[in-house]
């Protein structure tokens, strides 16, 4: 699979080149022949994208590294992506212009296209599907400096502080990323296997991503979960340590998404199995260790991520430095990852984990429909075909249960019971 740019791309390849190279006499052969194997001839007007041209949102997280990948490396110039990677200064603004149209596709926390869908938590209703995942793991839930030692990654020790603040009339803080999303999920989990309810015994407050180290900073917060690198930036710069990595609440969980409009998708399926073949081979090229440090330089730019490539390489390769007395863990599998084990597959069972914990904390009323929305917004159909186009066996649906840090296992055939069972929860019935 080719690891550079395209020959199109606006750093090899110019007007000037263009004009240069045909007067000479060289013409089509001689473009053709700087193409990547097996490109020449594979995208023509009748079998390309019906919609070229799409504008990609991202977040500064550590997992934007796929469609950066894809666009620097030239694979969507290679299956006729011309893509533009626009910045987003919130998961709210992600939401918002992707329902408007001005983003094609987008960097989605995995509970997004479903509150989208369902119309929830200030969504407004538009249907979106999850044909792609993009990650997992590579999260982690951050503490103030003031729990060192008091806290680690059992969160029954953080219940006396809870309710000690809750007693004095000051509850604790904490901060996730949007109210349906991963981060928050997470959060909820943790504190909940504590014995804390997040509704009810602190104020859990939304903070954009990379907004997350200056609040913690002016003491805005006691705790957040985001997304890397902003776990190990709190390290780096002395105001928070890690309590526990997200990998650690459940291992190989899934996280981002790259998601479409149901309406975008139904009108351009070429080009949504395009942007999953790029996705694909950028995926595959990640997952090569070997490449991670040049990644980390490439997203480290300003106008993606905007922190120093060595504090991002940290936790992409596996060395989660707990900034406590726990030191440096060298975790060997379940760091972040792009593309192993069956990683992009878009698996229905997690679209209904999500809607166990919308039903557990109240965000719907009464059971939702677990199969039907789970069918509606998972997309392993579009997955499947794209992968086959290009010659890549697909991963296979995998309704196996899943077992969280806590000893309760989800099973993915009876959702509802799985939802309604907790002892710590704010379940709406009417």
């Amino acid at each position: 699979m080719p690891n550079s740019p395209s020959p199109f791309s606006s750093a090899r390849f110019s007007r000037r080149r263009f004009l240069k190279t045909t007067g000479q006499g060289l013409g089509v052969a001689a473009l053709l022949a700087n193409l990547p194997k097996g490109w020449a001839g594979a995208v023509t007007p009748a079998t390309g994208p019906e919609t070229p041209k799409i504008k990609i949102g991202m977040i500064a997280l550590t997992d934007c590294a796929p469609f950066v990948i894809a666009f620097e490396k030239g694979f969507f110039q290679k299956y006729g992506i011309e893509a533009t990677i626009a910045k987003q200064a919130s998961w709210a603004a992600v939401r918002d212009n992707f329902s408007s149209g001005d983003l094609q596709a987008t960097h989605m926390l995995l509970g997004m296209p479903f509150a989208s869908t369902m119309g929830l938590l200030g969504s407004p209703k538009k249907p979106m599907i999850i044909p792609w995942l993009l990650n997992r793991n590579g999260q982690a839930i951050t503490l103030k400096n003031a729990f060192k030692g008091k806290v680690g990654a059992d969160p029954k020790a953080l219940k006396p502080l809870v309710d000690e603040a809750k007693k004095a009339g000051n509850p604790l803080t904490f901060a996730m990323t949007f109210p349906p999303g991963t981060h928050a999920m997470w959060t909820r989990y943790f504190l909940a296997a504590g014995g804390i309810n997040p509704d009810k015994d602190v104020n859990l407050i939304t903070v954009p991503p990379p907004q997350m180290i200056a609040n913690m900073q002016v003491g805005k917060m006691d705790g957040f979960c985001v997304g890397e690198p902003w776990g190990a930036r709190a390290i780096e710069g002395k105001i928070g340590y890690t309590a526990i990595t997200t990998q650690e609440i459940w291992k190989d969980h899934p996280e981002k998404v790259f998601a479409f409009t149901a309406e975008f998708a139904d009108k351009n399926p070429r080009t949504v199995k395009a942007c999953l073949q790029a996705l694909q081979e950028a995926s595959v090229w990640l997952d090569d260790m070997e490449n991670r440090p040049e990644a980390c330089k490439i997203i480290d730019a300003p106008t993606y991520i905007n922190c120093p490539a060595e504090t991002i390489l940290s936790r992409m390769q596996g060395h989660i430095d707990y900034g406590d007395s726990r030191g440096v863990k060298e975790e060997r599998t379940y760091y972040m990852t792009f593309h192993d084990r069956d990683c992009n597959y878009p698996q229905p069972k997690f679209g209904k984990w999500w809607l166990s914990q919308f039903r557990r904390w109240g965000m719907v009323t009464g059971a939702p429909d677990y199969e039907g929305l789970a069918a509606t917004v998972m997309r392993p159909d579009l997955y499947e075909e794209a992968m086959k186009e290009i010659s890549v066996k697909p991963a296979v649906r995998d309704d196996s249960p899943v077992t969280l840090f806590d000893g309760v296992t989800f099973d993915p055939k009876d959702p509802e019971k799985y939802a309604t069972s907790f002892a710590v929860h704010s379940l709406k019935n009417s």
